[in-house]
């Protein structure tokens, strides 16, 4: 049996203006690369206080895989709740992704067939009710999600636990401290699978039924749960006994905003003392203010998925004809305010998978006009594509899909906008359903934050509607990828499928995003990582 351990990723910090009164009353300040952070000369003690975020979409249901609200809802209140086996090490090496280690799993082991995983459990772990974890809460979590014969199973769970626990055939717990878990197939990401199938206190389910859980969701994570007005606003407190040490916080609020302009409206009149993306317009006031934005670059690729199975969009030298007419830099510096990098590639910049020398689309509309021309489009064609008007990751997605508009307009490609909901949206690929009756689709995704899901975006069997594009070398590479637990020669085949795609175009690449936050002056200790997720164990409100 062959032992596989797991290591650690993220920090850094520098300083920034002094609180103007608006946002000194808000209460906030921060650290993370890319940001900077406050020192707190106020002499008190560096723990405490209230931590309200203005989130940019609707709020998750709060019942552990269910969520919704893409992964802004996982990084806010999942992950606050729960834990899985394991967890992204978000506190070091902060220039780097981040690594998995053990969370309620201490370490594991795989064998030489790469599916059967046998994970050493954390001792002295309890969940927020004051029950144990132990190997039997594992087993009746996995019987939760995957077995319908389950009290507790229910459709919703069950089809939620697919993306990260679909490949688990057999699970058992083998004694107090062990449980062994085997895979359909080799899997060698599986312990970053694990971190997204959360475990919740079995009592606690029990006690509510799972029709109801989500009323009094109980898990082992650094925050408990303490109320919620549905989709509008959840309210956590500190853990105490959280076996990585209790939250320097007290409360963790978290309100759904998505409207941009309401999110600075509460940063000033002190509603909320961090905002998620903050409009790009108004970080430098804001700034001004006294605010600290933090940001990072990550995993994030913001793009258009073109329906390749009809019309123009069948022909490759159409969709890089398209790649090559927009101006990705004016947008990421204009536009978003340096909130985000121009994407080149399909593979996001803050990846192991991305190769600088395969930075393929410069703005050429002149080799845009070239190659419509050679596809017997010289005059252009009318599209459409569905544009969603906020949500977890999207950045402003009307104004870039507005100027990716006019770009393609100077080529001759018309495209009509239409708009709709992230919910609508999601729901409708995760359908299989093409894009709402449009020829193309806005969206942003985390390429790598999970491997699991790189299949769903970019592989021909994906059950998520993706254009229809399939490449049966892309999908050889990712199911290569998929088999082995050497995490080098995963990232080297996911690489080479990355720069098949780009050469494919089978989407329109536009940004990478840089998770950019704005914080009241009074905020503390906040690490920014190269991820979506966050560790909210270290951040504290000066009072």
């Amino acid at each position: 049996m062959t032992h596989r351990r797991h290591r650690t990723v993220r920090s850094r910090a520098a300083a920034l203006p002094a609180a103007a009164a608006l946002l000194l009353a808000a209460t906030g300040c921060v650290s993370g690369p890319g940001s900077g952070g406050s020192a707190d000369t106020g002499g008190g003690a560096e723990r405490g206080g209230t931590l309200v975020i203005g989130a940019t979409g609707k709020l998750p249901n709060p019942d552990t895989v269910i969520g919704g609200a893409g992964f802004e809802g996982k990084r806010l209140v999942g992950f606050q709740i729960y834990e899985g086996l394991t967890r992204y090490e978000l506190l070091k090496d902060t220039d780097r992704p981040p690594v998995v280690t053990g969370a309620l799993a201490e370490s594991w082991e795989v064998a030489a067939d790469a599916r059967t995983w046998t994970f050493r459990l954390r001792k002295g772990v309890t969940f927020q009710d004051g029950t144990p974890f132990d190997a039997d809460a594992v087993v009746f979590n996995l019987d939760r999600y995957l077995d319908r014969n389950s009290p507790e199973y229910t459709d919703a769970l069950g089809a939620a636990a697919k993306e990260y626990a679909g490949g688990i055939v057999s699970y058992r717990k083998t004694d107090a401290d062990h449980v062994e878990l085997v895979t359909k197939d080799p899997n060698g990401h599986f312990p970053e699978d694990l971190a997204h199938v959360l475990i919740a206190s079995p009592t606690a389910v029990r006690k509510t039924g799972s029709a109801d859980f989500a009323e009094h969701p109980v898990g082992t994570g650094p925050f408990s749960f303490v109320s919620q007005t549905e989709g509008q606003q959840i309210e956590l407190a500190a853990n105490p006994a959280y076996w990585r040490g209790a939250p320097k916080l007290d409360r963790l609020i978290v309100k759904s905003l998505p409207d941009a302009a309401a999110r600075t409206a509460a940063l000033r009149s002190g509603g909320a003392n961090w905002i998620e993306y903050p409009n790009p317009d108004d970080i430098r006031t804001l700034e001004s203010d006294g605010a600290t934005i933090a940001a990072n670059s990550y995993d994030h690729l913001w793009y258009w998925i073109l329906d390749t199975a009809k019309g123009p969009w069948q022909d490759p030298r159409v969709r890089q004809a398209a790649n090559y007419a927009i101006d990705r830099k004016a947008i990421a510096e204009k536009l978003l305010q340096g909130t985000a990098d121009p994407a080149y590639q399909a593979a996001p910049r803050a990846t192991g998978a991305y190769d600088p020398a395969g930075d393929l689309y410069s703005y050429d509309p002149a080799r845009a006009r070239l190659l419509l021309a050679e596809a017997g489009v010289p005059n252009g064609f009318s599209t459409s594509v569905t544009v969603p008007t906020a949500g977890s990751g999207n950045l402003l997605p009307v104004p870039i899909a507005e100027a990716l508009q006019r770009d393609l307009a100077a080529v001759g490609i018309k495209v009509e906008l239409r708009t709709t909901d992230w919910g609508t949206l999601i729901g409708a690929e995760a359908k299989g359903q093409v894009a709402l009756g449009s020829d193309a689709v806005a969206q942003s995704t985390t390429l790598f934050q999970s491997e699991a899901l790189l299949p769903l975006f970019v592989g021909s069997k994906s059950p998520f509607w993706t254009g229809g594009y399939g490449n049966p070398k892309v999908d050889a590479l990712l199911a290569s990828a998929a088999a082995s637990p050497d995490r080098a020669k995963r990232t080297t085949d996911y690489r080479t499928a990355l720069s098949l795609v780009t050469q494919d175009a089978p989407w329109l690449f536009v940004v990478n995003d840089r998770n950019p936050r704005a914080l009241a002056p009074k905020v503390q200790g906040l690490v920014q990582p190269q991820s979506w997720f966050l560790d909210l164990t270290t951040v504290w409100v000066r009072r």
